[in-house]
């Protein structure tokens, strides 16, 4: 991925976004289930929150440096 190029970081954006959407669906599922295993339940949200992070680091680099 080449971080000058809008087109990859917005795709690298986009795929991020559809991990992050799907670890909510699981998420919400393994909550749901009396049976889950809680430590997995944290590492998918922890996975999640990385997720987040990374797509807001991205998003951020998509924005111009305007002098002061």
């Amino acid at each position: 991925m080449d971080i000058d190029n809008p087109a990859d970081i917005a795709e690298k954006i986009a795929a991020l976004r559809v991990e992050h959407r799907d670890l909510d669906e699981a998420i919400v599922r393994l909550v749901d289930d009396e049976a889950a295993d809680e430590v997995a339940i944290k590492r998918l949200k922890k996975r999640k929150l990385w997720l987040k992070d990374c797509i807001a680091r991205l998003e951020s680099a998509q924005i111009p440096d305007e002098p002061a």
